[in-house]
């Protein structure tokens, strides 16, 4: 299995900044990508940013330029800078993450692939 283990979500004052983590642990061959999504009360989940293996970023539109995902690194962790938040950053940010688990024989070879969720932390940015 493969687990999320996310942190940083909390009040933060309009115009503000918070960092979000989220580290993958568990039987892992490699992570192909990782990735920060988010759902407001009465609204359906959207990408806020994610990031694949290959140093590629992807941002929603919302946050384009205010939101900054990390590379993956090592030890399969990435953080979320935000910068500049509103009450319409306000949600529950889930951090997502897919690659393949070490085959049954060990981890010199890939086996299945996989894709988690993260049981999410709540930002709230007031009015």
């Amino acid at each position: 299995q493969v687990h999320l283990v996310e942190s940083g979500g909390g009040l933060v004052q309009p115009g503000g900044s918070l960092t979000l983590s989220c580290a993958a642990s568990g039987n892992i061959f490699t992570i192909n990508g990782m990735g920060w999504y988010r759902q407001a009360p009465g609204k359906e989940r959207d990408l806020v940013a994610r990031v694949d293996a290959g140093g590629g970023s992807y941002y929603g539109d919302s946050v384009k330029g205010r939101f900054t995902i990390s590379r993956l690194n090592a030890d399969h962790t990435v953080y979320l800078h935000m910068n500049a938040q509103n009450a319409d950053d306000t949600a529950l940010y889930s951090c997502n993450a897919h690659g393949y688990y070490c085959s049954a024989d060990g981890c010199q070879r890939p086996g299945a692939h996989f894709e988690v969720w993260g049981q999410g932390t709540l930002v709230t940015v007031p009015e």
